[in-house]
């Protein structure tokens, strides 16, 4: 009988992981270089599925989790496949398109195919979209919503210096120093006893998965020389962001 994951996820075939590790030594070796990328916590990867939740404040957050030491999936924003080339290529290599800002049955239905599979962690960038600053502010429940389904881990990253390789609005990568923190796994938010979801349980890992993001970014920040600092008045409430 046919595996319902592999049906789900059909860009897990041998080509797909061909291309995924050509892309991934290639843009490794750019930003090795060009950046000094530099990662800490690898022995907090689990050995099989989970959510991957990073911070998000450069475009290059995406293609610079290649430095990461296994294959990740990634959902991304549905606008990127507007260019032919370059959605063969996301998609070829395992992404999977989100409308932005709203919880895409189809794309939630294929990354929970690929955690139910068992191998690889689904990248889940937790603000929504791109933000800037040094605050993490409310996130959107997704991430914790795919680990309760599957009861796989949460995996808080934190991403130092890429608001300044590449700033908003910028089209050039600059020599600006990058360190990416992997934190420990989170545990997923648990069903009851009838398999269910609580909605103040995944809200409430949702905002430790905030204060766990918010302690690696500062912490990759001051390893990049570029402390956060934060303005007065500027601390995050508790409201669940709009989708």
């Amino acid at each position: 009988m046919e595996d319902t994951n592999q049906h789900n996820d059909k860009k897990a075939h041998w080509y797909n992981r061909f291309m995924y590790r050509l892309l991934k030594y290639l843009l490794w070796g750019i930003f090795k270089v060009w950046n000094r990328i530099t990662v800490e916590g690898a022995e907090n990867i689990p050995a099989g599925a989970c959510v991957w939740a990073p911070n998000h404040r450069s475009y290059i957050d995406t293609p610079l989790q290649s430095c990461i030491p296994r294959r990740l999936r990634f959902m991304g924003k549905d606008s990127m496949w507007e260019n032919w080339f370059f959605g063969w290529l996301f998609t070829t290599i395992g992404c999977f398109p989100v409308s932005r800002g709203s919880a895409d049955r189809a794309a939630l239905v294929t990354a929970l195919g690929v955690l139910e599979n068992g191998n690889d962690p689904v990248v889940a960038f937790p603000e929504g979209e791109r933000k800037d600053g040094p605050r993490i502010f409310p996130l959107f429940d997704g991430a914790a919503y795919l680990a309760a389904k599957t009861q796989v881990p949460i995996v808080p990253v934190g991403i130092g210096g890429t608001a300044k390789a590449m700033p908003r609005g910028s089209k050039f990568l600059y020599p600006k120093r990058i360190h990416v923190i992997i934190g420990k796994p989170m545990p997923p938010p648990p069903l009851n006893e009838k398999g269910r979801l609580s909605r103040n349980d995944v809200r409430a890992t949702t905002e430790t998965l905030r204060e766990e993001i918010q302690v690696l970014f500062d912490q990759a920040q001051v390893v990049c020389g570029d402390p956060n600092v934060y303005e007065p008045g500027s601390e995050p409430d508790s409201r669940v962001p709009e989708e």
